[in-house]
């Protein structure tokens, strides 16, 4: 109830009269009218808003594709002609009508709101110049210009690039393992070090891993290394007992090593195959004991060799290549039985010396030993899509890999001494057909890389020699870096020194000593102690390091200078003794004693006559 007499005060009323203690109190917004909000006025400069940065995002296209088309007009009418220009007379796809007409049909449409459209698929005969593109992929090719390396005079026959691109390796017959920095070299070309890491054994591949830390080493012996980017050991596998018949049971291989390869993903897992007739993973965190064993088996049953071996693009199959012409494919993670398998993928007895996966994992090439390049589907693995022959290959390690566009396949081919040069082939993935070819020297070509961020490709051939082929405008970096670096120059003080003339013999090293005087000389020698042969002076004390003290300072000296010193007269040890026999009878102490109660009396022997002396002994008495 109210009192009498009092009035109502409401907060709005509080407020006008009291801010403070309205906002104190904390009904401020009492008694006032709510905000409304106009959806539409919203919805309008939110549209506006959305249209506005789509035209710009639009126009900035725009310009990049004109300044693109620029670009690649440039280089067009740069680009020399060769034998190759029937195959490479296009030019690269132009796409700035198409943005126009995406520019046109949004500045009609006022109602485009967020993201542009992705470009619609180009029909047949549209752009002509995209059409063409994609009928020649050979245009991509960076060959405009090569670098010659030189590791040695023997085969190289591994090549290894860092994820980066910064660092190449090369490894030969010769036993060595050269690295090659391409930010550090100049027009020289020389290898800032060199290093032997599996003593005298051939050099089989190298692979830089993942992360690029660390280089796999696979030589002829029966260990794989893992050496650091400096080439310094990281690890190295061990080897397994030779005397056991399983090799699933031994901790490693027992038998020379073929290839190895590192899984795309994990970081320090990697797979090797061997003459053991296994196929071993490994860690680099526990190189006493492989990780699992695969074993491929011949249609009967019986082991055989693999001779190369690799993983997928995601690192969930592992595929091999065995001495019976088959291709069989595990899972990583059952180790029994393999997953994919053709038995007569290859002739059998041909060594097959390469897989390698496409880029998009679906598809994988096999360089087999019997001059064959094949191409399979591994959704499709009854028989291969496509092959070629007639590609001759000497070496167990000869290359297939794929370009960076997934469009070309390359390979190299081997040719004898003095009968013609050894060529890297492209072929075309899509209809494998032979669209390019690349004359790189008098020897075989052995190993080929092609780099996908660099755009390079790396060849190593029979002659001891890895040549690097690279565009000025197509590829990145790598071997551009170090071929406009002329080679460093001498100092200036280094070369302007004074020269002096120096007599013959007027070196210390060929003066003849002077001669000296005999007295000068004899004094000098009886300075010396060594020649003089001076005496050890004496010791004064106990002595020490060996050495007598003064006489009488040890015992035996004193022992012996007490009976040196002795005056008395033993001349008759009889009577010497006898002095002591009136105080030995009186005072008895040693004998006597022990005889006094069973012989107080003493009793000696008598001595026996002559003549009972020569008596026989039998008429002797015997007591």
């Amino acid at each position: 109830m109210e009192r009498p007499g009092a009035s109502r005060v409401t907060g709005a009323e509080t407020s006008d009269r009291d801010p403070q203690l309205a906002a104190t109190m904390g009904f401020t917004g009492f008694g006032r009218k709510a905000r409304t909000f106009d959806l539409e006025l919203m919805f309008e400069q939110t549209r506006r808003t959305a249209v506005e940065r789509s035209r710009n995002t639009l126009e900035a296209r725009e310009k990049e594709m004109k300044r693109e088309e620029e670009l690649q007009r440039q280089n067009e009418d740069i680009e020399p002609t060769s034998g190759s220009s029937a195959i490479r007379d296009g030019s690269k796809p132009s796409r700035g009508s198409t943005s126009h007409e995406r520019k046109e049909n949004s500045d009609s449409d006022d109602e485009l709101i967020g993201p542009p459209f992705p470009p619609p698929p180009l029909r047949e005969g549209e752009d002509g110049e995209d059409s063409e593109e994609e009928e020649n992929p050979v245009r991509g090719i960076p060959d405009s210009h090569e670098v010659t390396l030189k590791h040695g005079t023997k085969t190289v026959s591994a090549l290894g690039l860092d994820p980066s691109g910064a660092r190449l390796v090369t490894g030969g017959y010769d036993y060595n393992v050269k690295f090659w920095d391409f930010a550090g070299m100049d027009v020289s070309f020389k290898a800032f070090r060199s290093l032997q890491p599996c003593a005298c054994h051939q050099i089989k591949s190298l692979q830089y891993s993942n992360t690029g830390d660390m280089i796999l080493v696979v030589s002829g012996s029966a260990q794989a290394k893992v050496i650091d980017r400096d080439g310094f050991v990281v690890m190295e596998c061990i080897k397994g007992d030779q005397y056991i018949v399983d090799m699933a049971n031994t901790k490693g291989h027992t038998a020379m090593l073929h290839t190895g390869s590192w899984h795309p993903r994990m970081k320090g897992e990697f797979v090797t195959c061997s003459d053991d007739a296994t196929v071993r993973l490994w860690e680099v965190e526990n190189p006493k004991q492989q990780k699992s064993v695969f074993k491929p088996r011949t249609v009967q049953g019986k082991k055989v060799v693999p001779t190369t071996c690799t993983y997928s693009r995601d690192g969930n199959l592992i595929a091999a290549a065995c001495q019976d012409g088959s291709l069989q494919i595990w899972d990583r993670r059952v180790t029994v039985h393999p997953k994919f398998h053709h038995r007569q993928a290859h002739n059998a007895g041909a060594d097959t010396s390469c897989l390698a996966f496409s880029y998009d994992g679906n598809v994988f090439a096999s360089r087999g030993g019997d001059d064959t390049l094949k191409l399979w589907d591994i959704r499709q693995f009854n028989k291969p899509l496509f092959s070629a022959s007639g590609l001759p290959s000497m070496f167990p390690m000869t290359d297939c890999c794929f370009s960076p566009d997934d469009k070309l396949i390359v390979t190299g081919t081997s040719v004898r001494r003095g009968c013609g040069n050894g060529k890297l082939i492209f072929f075309e993935r899509r209809t494998f057909q032979r669209v390019y070819e690349i004359d790189v020297t008098d020897a075989s070509v052995i190993r080929c890389l092609w780099h996908p961020k660099l755009n390079q490709i790396m060849v190593g051939t029979g002659n001891g020699l890895a040549k690097v082929y690279y565009d000025p405008n197509k590829s990145q970096r790598g071997a551009k870096l170090c071929v406009g670096k002329t080679q460093r120059k001498m100092k200036q003080a280094e070369t302007l020194t004074q020269d002096y003339i120096i007599t013959p013999h007027a070196l210390p090293m060929f003066r003849e000593p002077r001669q000296r005087s005999t007295r000068k000389q004899l004094e000098k020698d009886r300075l010396d102690p060594l020649k003089s042969h001076k005496p050890e002076p004496p010791i004064a004390g106990p002595g020490r390091g060996g050495r007598v003290g003064t006489h009488g300072g040890t015992l035996s000296s004193y022992i012996v200078k007490n009976i040196a010193l002795d005056k008395s007269d033993d001349s008759n040890p009889r009577e010497a003794i006898l002095r002591h026999a009136k105080a030995a009878e009186d005072h008895p102490y040693w004998v006597s004693p022990a005889y006094s109660k069973t012989q107080p009396k003493t009793m000696f022997r008598q001595v026996e006559s002559d003549e009972a002396k020569n008596e026989p002994e039998w008429k002797k008495r015997k007591i």
